[in-house]
């Protein structure tokens, strides 16, 4: 399967996969612990808000630091850690003492530790493989996430947390560990830049955002982004809540809504490289905006699961096409010396986005229902479409090679799955 991509990127692919065990593990039993704690859906939105909250607050400085140290074991160090706090976290679940505020506090440990695991994570792809392969590789990297992360693992995380609720994060912190381990034999991995080319952090944060900025296609593509990952978790951030109100479903029922998202997901990273290479990316993502507004309108109208799933199979499959369109721009542009900075400022909107709608969709839940996240990122999706129109018409995906010098695509760049 992964062969012409070369033993590097075989060591992260392996990594990425034990990872997202994992992590799919734990994403369905995470929302299922808050859930059983409270029902209040502020406090259940809070959960992820406080996650993300990090990459608001740290993910420029995290960017710096990426391109200053060696990208790899950066990424071995911060594996380990959230191992710890998410072991501690499967102990205090097991003691029975794990209260809303020590799952606040996990969380955002977890999500400073990523501002710098993700932000590095998303620098190896193109470091590892030829620009020609970036497509490839992408489409590898993201059909494990969601053939794991999201279509496998969180079922049986479900099933593990009615078993024994710390079962599903103590197995989360032991892949964390696993995933360091092979991490720490990956070669051919350096640092970005020498120390003597080093300046002060706001200097380098600075010309980060000054890049990303003087960039028309990926600024454009940035603040849509952030704009559409708003309205995605307002809705998403209580999906546990709807599930059970609205859909009347139980732990297994809602470990299986989140497969149903996969499953869609999953083929779409399957098809997402040839679609890129028939079709132009102003049309991929044209059709985005419609699908992504008409997935909040199926949504709030769905009063089953045999509604809701399809609605959430065809989002998955937007949503792959996206990220593939998105991440290879990313790759095929940034250089590398810049590539963790223009990353962390791209993944502070894209995630800051998700933060803000997980803070607004428990807020608009109390205050118009259950169904009201989903009305309310429709009629903003809409809006959204027609100002972003044109504009996605203009953006193109570079589609040449780039030139390699000692091992590195001088003039690519790159992401990891969660924001798109």
């Amino acid at each position: 399967m992964m062969a012409g991509l070369g033993r590097s990127f075989n060591t992260l692919w392996a990594a990425t996969t034990v990872s997202n065990i994992g992590d799919g593990i734990a994403a369905a039993a995470a929302p299922l612990l808050v859930a059983s704690v409270t029902d209040d859906p502020v406090l259940v939105g809070l959960a992820v808000f406080v996650q993300q909250l990090p990459w608001v607050l740290f993910s420029l400085v995290s960017g710096v630091f990426v391109d200053r140290l060696d990208r790899r074991w950066l990424i071995v160090v911060v594996n380990v850690l959230r191992g710890l706090v998410v072991g501690v976290l499967a102990l205090a679940v097991w003691r029975d003492v794990a209260t809303i505020p020590v799952i606040y506090a996990a969380g955002f440990l977890l999500g400073t530790c990523e501002t710098l695991g993700d932000n590095a994570s998303g620098t190896l792809v193109p470091m590892v493989v030829k620009s020609e392969d970036l497509p490839r590789a992408n489409a590898r990297m993201q059909t494990v996430f969601f053939a794991v992360n999201q279509f496998a693992a969180p079922p049986l995380g479900a099933a593990l947390f009615v078993l024994a609720a710390a079962l599903p994060f103590g197995i989360n912190a032991v892949t964390f560990v696993l995933a360091a381990v092979l991490i720490s034999t990956l070669r051919g991995v350096r640092r970005a830049a020498p120390a003597a080319e080093r300046r002060s952090v706001r200097a380098d944060i600075g010309e980060g955002l000054r890049w990303l900025w003087n960039h028309s296609a990926l600024r454009m593509l940035t603040v849509a982004l952030f704009l559409m990952n708003i309205t995605y978790m307002a809705g998403f951030s209580i999906l546990v809540l709807y599930s059970r109100e609205r859909l009347g479903l139980n732990e297994y029922g809602y470990g299986l809504l989140i497969t149903a998202y996969a499953v869609g997901a999953l083929v779409g990273a399957m098809i997402a490289p040839r679609l890129q290479r028939r079709f132009s990316d102003s049309l991929l993502l044209r059709v985005g905006l419609v699908i992504e507004t008409l997935t909040h309108v199926g949504l709030a109208l769905a009063g089953t699961e045999w509604v809701a799933g399809p609605v959430l199979i065809a989002f998955g499959i937007h949503c792959s096409i996206l990220g593939a369109v998105s991440v290879t721009l990313r790759q095929r542009t940034v250089p590398d010396e810049l590539r963790g900075r223009v990353q962390s400022v791209y993944m502070m909107f894209a995630v800051g986005g998700l933060a803000l709608g997980a803070l607004l969709g428990g807020l608009i839940a109390r205050w118009l229902g259950i169904t009201g996240p989903f009305w309310v990122s429709a009629a903003a999706m809409a809006v959204l479409m027609g100002v972003a129109w044109r504009p996605f018409g203009r953006l193109r995906v570079p589609s040449g090679a780039n030139r390699r010098e000692d091992g590195h695509d001088g003039r690519r760049d790159s992401q990891v799955p969660v924001a798109r």
